[in-house]
């Protein structure tokens, strides 16, 4: 059998070859008969083939629009997951953009509730909430009101990064953990959202959802994660529908491979996970399989661990993009694969379209 790396070394070969074929062939005759039925005269090939790849470039090369920012004072946000990662980079980006921060931790005591703490600042403050916890988000949302400057006015923003990940296969992953990664990552996300949504709804505010690339796309041995993902998804587009009566607008952030950045996944998780996973799986699973078969996708686990982007700060732009721009887009996803200081990112219909194809080629060329 192919390995993983041939095969996509093949369907990028295949793709190269295709599109060459398209742009040299096809292109050509599909300008010429487009300027014939708009009563142009037949232009010439070249000319039409450097206007498009001009517009082409443009399209990639300039960047966001302005669109107007939202003043800073007097607004408060609340972000979960704010022990690590991305969560406890925002808090302190945030704070240092002169917001109010809530900064939701799982662990109050840990390393880094005492990092935001030792910053002493009125202006950021630590909240005990765990997401799976009906009654810590209640306890948060009195915590929250209690706090702010004007509660009249309302919380400006809440951001849903809380998450956990996980892999194995479907015959290899239990029903419990099925259901332990959708009570973060989805059930999560609905039970903040609902909880705080009165004041986002006062304040006229945002709901922001960090969901993934995976959100929109399946892969082999991501299926719990995964299925977690298309639900924030799901969940983030009925709410936009529903509040946009209200004011409210609802932006879907989807970060490509931060492995490196944010230390989700390492070679020690790995191992411990396909220790797990092995035991728990039925003996019939095991020998159906083979231990060979099992290691060799536990080796592409961890060959996985020092992949993606090392530099955090392109989601951290988009998130403020979603919480600061008068409009913000509906969707904030990376094209920039070559260059991960340019975070453009385009928003409604075109990002359907054009998702894909980008998240291929991205699968082709890891």
């Amino acid at each position: 059998m192919a390995s993983l790396q041939t095969v996509r070394v093949a369907l990028l070969i295949a793709f190269s070859v295709f599109l060459t074929l398209i742009l040299g062939f096809g292109l050509p005759s599909v300008l010429n008969v487009f300027t014939r039925c708009c009563g142009f005269p037949e232009a010439s090939v070249t000319e039409c083939v450097v206007l498009l790849y001009a517009l082409f470039v443009l399209y990639v090369a300039v960047p966001r629009l302005p669109r107007g920012t939202v003043k800073v004072e007097g607004r408060a946000v609340l972000i979960t997951g704010c022990d690590t990662g991305f969560g406890l980079a925002l808090a302190k980006h945030f704070h240092k953009l002169g917001f109010a921060v809530f900064a939701g931790c799982l662990f109050k005591d840990g390393e880094g509730a005492r990092e935001l703490e030792n910053l002493h600042s009125e202006k950021l403050k630590v909240v005990q909430l765990d997401v799976c916890s009906e009654e810590q988000v209640s306890q948060a949302v009195e915590f929250v009101t209690a706090n702010l400057e004007e509660p009249e006015k309302g919380l400006w923003a809440v951001v849903n990064n809380a998450g956990i990940s996980t892999f194995g296969e479907v015959e290899f992953t239990t029903m419990d953990t099925y259901k332990q990664v959708s009570e973060v990552n989805l059930w999560g996300t609905i039970r903040v959202t609902k909880a705080f949504l009165p004041l986002i709804r006062r304040a006229k505010g945002r709901v922001v959802n960090i969901a993934s690339m995976y959100g929109r796309m399946g892969n082999a041995l991501r299926s719990p994660y995964c299925i977690s993902k298309y639900g924030v998804e799901a969940f983030s587009d009925c709410l936009r529908y529903e509040t946009k009566v209200w004011g409210v607008k609802v932006s879907v952030v989807e970060p490509g491979n931060f492995i490196v950045a944010t230390g989700i996944l390492t070679r020690d998780i790995v191992t411990t996970t396909a220790e797990k996973l092995w035991k728990e799986a039925p003996p019939g699973v095991q020998e159906d399989y083979g231990k060979a078969h099992f290691e060799q996708y536990m080796a592409l686990m961890r060959s996985y661990c020092n992949s993606g982007q090392r530099e955090i700060e392109p989601v951290l732009d988009d998130i403020t993009d979603a919480i600061m721009s008068k409009q913000p887009y509906t969707r904030y996803f990376h094209r920039a694969i070559t260059n991960p200081q340019r975070p453009e990112a385009r928003s409604g219909e075109k990002q359907h379209y054009m998702a894909r194809p980008v998240w291929l080629l991205m699968w082709l060329m890891s």
